[in-house]
């Protein structure tokens, strides 16, 4: 089996799983990529993008993969569809370019009587521009444009840092789930970000769709190793409910939340692989 690198740490949870999807199938058919880029239109550099998280691969290699390695490309499609919502959300609008001063570098102002006292003050406000009149004996004040973008920014950058504070602290009291479902009210969807020996509180109600825990409504979301988010919260909170001990509900697919998925599986007459998937939910929010 391949030994794969580390996928980057600011890979959105969504290409995150079709990666590792795309990685177990590629290292259960035993093919390399040198091999798939004979049986695939992608070339050996390409698979190795896809593959390590550094590019999303197209839709039609998703499905060449899945016809090359004999499986049903209908999950992998569907997982591919969710994150290149989330990968183009993900890249960054090209932003206007600062625009140069009137009259450009050649341009030379022109030459304005000394200020008095009784009008220094319209000169300054005339002279705040960067190509105004500059008052008799001072410098000229440097509000261009450019200074003024790069002022916006740093506003915008603080608020975006405010906004995306964690909606969704860690309690065991239960002011967790209460949070979770008030930013859900407000259509927010909060950001997820471990921190470790932090753990979440499991407090159900039985909803429409079945069990819930107030941290994620999917029925879809496959889990395999070492996949975190609030999906896995919900997932530990549930095999807690069922009797399946995953270990402390800290959002994160380790050794002790696999083997409990496996238990429930087995119970349930599903494949034991301990990746939860759909079939796997269905069990889960009963």
């Amino acid at each position: 089996m391949s030994r794969w690198k580390g996928l980057p740490e600011s890979l959105d949870q969504r290409v995150r799983q079709l990666v590792v999807q795309l990685r177990r199938l590629k290292d259960h058919s035993g093919l390399s990529l040198v091999s798939l880029a004979a049986r695939t239109p992608y070339s050996k550099s390409s698979w190795e993008r896809y593959l390590n998280g550094k590019k999303l691969p197209p839709r039609d290699a998703v499905a060449a993969l899945a016809r090359v390695c004999g499986t049903d490309p209908t999950r992998l499609l569907a997982l591919h569809e969710v994150a290149a919502q989330a990968w183009d959300a993900d890249r960054p609008a090209p932003g206007p370019r600062g625009a140069e001063p009137a009259g450009g570098a050649a341009a030379a102002p022109e030459t304005a009587p000394a200020a008095g006292p009784a009008d220094a003050g319209a000169v300054d406000a005339a002279g705040a521009g960067e190509g105004g009149p500059r008052p008799a004996g001072g410098p000229r004040a440097r509000t261009g444009p450019l200074v003024v973008l790069a002022a916006l920014g740093l506003v915008v950058v603080a608020a975006v840092a405010l906004l995306v504070v964690r909606p969704w602290q860690p309690d065991t009291a239960g002011r967790g789930t209460a949070g979770a479902e008030a930013g859900r009210a407000a259509g927010a969807v909060p950001a997820f970000t471990h921190r470790v020996g932090e753990t979440f509180g499991c407090h159900l109600t039985r909803a429409p769709g079945g069990l819930s825990a107030g941290r994620s409504r999917t029925t879809t979301a496959i889990l395999g190793s070492g996949a975190t988010g609030w999906d896995v919260v919900e997932a530990q909170c549930l095999l807690h409910h069922h009797g399946y001990d995953p270990g402390p509900v800290d959002g994160v697919v380790g050794e002790h939340t696999q083997r409990a998925v496996k238990r429930l599986q087995a119970g349930a007459g599903l494949p034991t692989d301990g990746i939860v998937g759909p079939d796997t939910w269905k069990v889960l929010r009963r």
